[in-house]
């Protein structure tokens, strides 16, 4: 007997978005400035976003094109944003 069905495993993808270099960061600047009012000695703060995703995928290879092409569609703008993708096996 064949047997025809994809085993799914869970996979916690972890995506930060941020800005390319030369794009203004105003919420970065704001807190860098609130910073340096309050004596710390800080040059730069820059401001990204953090994802924790939960997928469902036959493998490691499908939840990282899964999850890429999620970046591509919505969560990133190709033309300001940079993004960084880390995937492990959900426990």
């Amino acid at each position: 007997m064949n047997s025809a069905f994809t085993v799914f495993m869970r996979y916690v993808a972890r995506v930060e978005v941020g800005l390319k270099p030369g794009h203004s960061d105003p919420e970065g600047e704001t807190t860098r400035d609130s910073l340096v009012e309050m004596n710390y000695a800080v040059e730069s703060v820059k401001v990204s976003k953090v994802y924790e995703i939960l997928v469902e995928a036959s493998s490691l290879e499908e939840a990282k094109k899964m999850v890429d092409e999620m970046c591509r569609r919505l969560l990133a703008n190709p033309v300001k944003d940079n993004y960084k993708i880390s995937i492990e096996e959900s426990r």
